[in-house]
């Protein structure tokens, strides 16, 4: 029996439908590719041109649906599951957060000073910036 779920994929908020068992949450492969854009194939989980390989297909396939951790763990990315409340959230994929860290770049914001003028992190690119951050709470 499959019930609403959310998944958080980046900024991206989809409601499916998906099939709890034990602790872990399975989806339909058509709600995979629906949901998030990723279909299976021969060569692998698919998403437009980016094939990521799939060597135990058993762990990620059981009774036709796709184990969400499973699917999670084959393209390096980070899962929590809240079961209780309905929701899953896929983390930035690992390398791209090691990459980001080896580089040392962090990432694009923009805050307002306290005239109200929004001041973005790349108008300052190449010169040193001092950011005071305060939290009352």
């Amino acid at each position: 029996m499959s019930v609403p779920f959310t998944i958080l994929d980046g900024v991206e908020a989809v409601e499916v439908p998906v099939v709890r068992s034990g602790g872990g949450v399975s989806l339909a492969p058509e709600q995979l590719e629906r949901s998030l854009g990723w279909s299976l194939k021969d060569e692998g989980l698919c998403r437009g041109d980016v094939c990521v390989p799939v060597r135990d297909r058993e762990s990620l396939i059981d009774e036709g649906v796709i184990d969400l951790a499973s699917f999670a763990g084959i393209l390096g990315r980070p899962l929590v599951v809240d079961a209780e409340e309905s929701v899953a959230a896929l983390g930035t994929p690992a390398r791209e957060r090691s990459e980001a860290m080896h580089g040392l770049e962090a990432p694009e914001f923009t805050l307002p000073d306290l005239d109200g003028k929004l001041h973005s992190l790349s108008d300052h690119h190449g010169s040193k910036v001092l950011l005071i951050a305060y939290a009352s709470w």
